[in-house]
């Protein structure tokens, strides 16, 4: 009952900020295709809640998200940490904090579907930011994809590119828990210096080698057993052929594709996929979305443990979400992109 009455006193009308999508984009993302709007909110009915958000993601996938799941209009995709402020859903009192992918905006009024309340147990010195990264979608992404994908085995080596955002540099930390050797790959020096904090066998600036193949073939002489993709492109071209005899590769992203306007052509891998006896597969986080809470468990213990460093890159303010956006798009953040409310 208390939830319940907190919602029938008489409150001022709270004013949601959101951001919308006024065109899709044509290359990379304008300032211009971005709306900053507000909107009235009504009271929670049965069944529903009021959510503040707390902090919001910026992630690669927003960009081709956008053009096949959503509309001209319609609030930006993503996800967020909030605050439950108003509730008449018996499940979610006021005070608790929750996941969901409720878009770009500051409030939110939305039955419990999709709402994942915070680990009961999540420990008051570690921000909630890290739900949406390290402890979130990016340390699950990159869990999923070494074991239930690679299989990736101790004393394997491992290749990783954006090595030094959300995905990438929790997944060399964790094959390097696993006892792999692992190279990682990133676009400055700055992040190559964030490999090496991380414990990366071998760093690799692809912006500055004179030859990417070279400094691939030098830094794993014997070729990789595991590959994780999360560029394509050229560099997957030049990666493909280094992999050893029944190598494997996870796909799971490909920035270097995301903001062409016309569609990247070859050169094409087939035969080297079929001489080495490669396995390569494509994976979205939903697949495993059964193992959330054992996986979410595992991955606050290795960062209690010191083993899982948790970088973010974090903005402050909603109204700097799209430049926030943009500038995850071009490389800026190390770590995971935040944007504290």
């Amino acid at each position: 009952m208390e939830n319940v009455s907190c919602c029938s006193k008489k409150r001022k009308m709270v004013q949601a900020k959101t951001w919308t999508l006024t065109k899709h984009f044509d290359g990379f993302p304008k300032k211009s295709d971005f709306e900053l709007k507000l909107e009235q909110l009504p009271e929670p009915k049965d069944g529903e809640v009021m959510l503040e958000a707390v902090f919001l993601s910026v992630d690669p996938y927003m960009r081709p998200f956008s053009r096949v799941r959503m509309n001209e209009g319609e609030v930006m995709i993503g996800a967020q940490v909030a605050k439950v402020i108003a509730s008449k859903n018996a499940a979610f009192a006021v005070g608790n904090h929750v996941m969901g992918y409720c878009g770009w905006r500051t409030h939110t009024v939305c039955d419990a579907t999709g709402l994942t309340p915070v680990m009961a147990d999540w420990p008051e010195d570690v921000s909630l930011s890290l739900a949406l990264g390290a402890i979130g979608a990016s340390g699950l992404t990159a869990l999923y994809g070494l074991e239930e994908v690679l299989g990736l085995q101790g004393g394997e080596t491992l290749l990783v590119n954006a090595a030094s955002g959300a995905v990438g540099s929790v997944v060399g930390q964790i094959a390097k828990i696993k006892g792999c050797r692992v190279v990682g790959s990133a676009g400055s020096d700055a992040k190559v210096a964030f490999l090496k904090e991380l414990g990366f066998d071998r760093t690799i600036n692809y912006k500055t080698v004179g030859s990417l193949d070279q400094a691939l073939r030098e830094a794993a002489p014997e070729g990789y057993d595991c590959y994780f993709e999360n560029v394509g492109g050229p560099f997957s071209s030049v990666a493909l052929p280094l992999m050893n005899d029944f190598g494997r590769i996870a796909v799971c992203g490909g920035i270097s594709l995301y903001n062409d306007t016309t569609p990247q052509t070859g050169p094409y891998q087939h035969l080297t996929i079929i001489y080495k006896q490669l396995k390569m597969e494509g994976f979205l986080l939903t697949r495993f979305e059964h193992k959330h809470p054992e996986s979410l468990k595992r991955l606050m213990a290795w960062m209690k443990e010191g083993k899982l460093q948790c970088r973010e890159h974090i903005t402050e303010g909603f109204d700097n979400m799209p430049a926030a956006f943009m500038g995850m798009l071009q490389g800026e953040n190390t770590g995971k992109a935040i944007i504290k409310v």
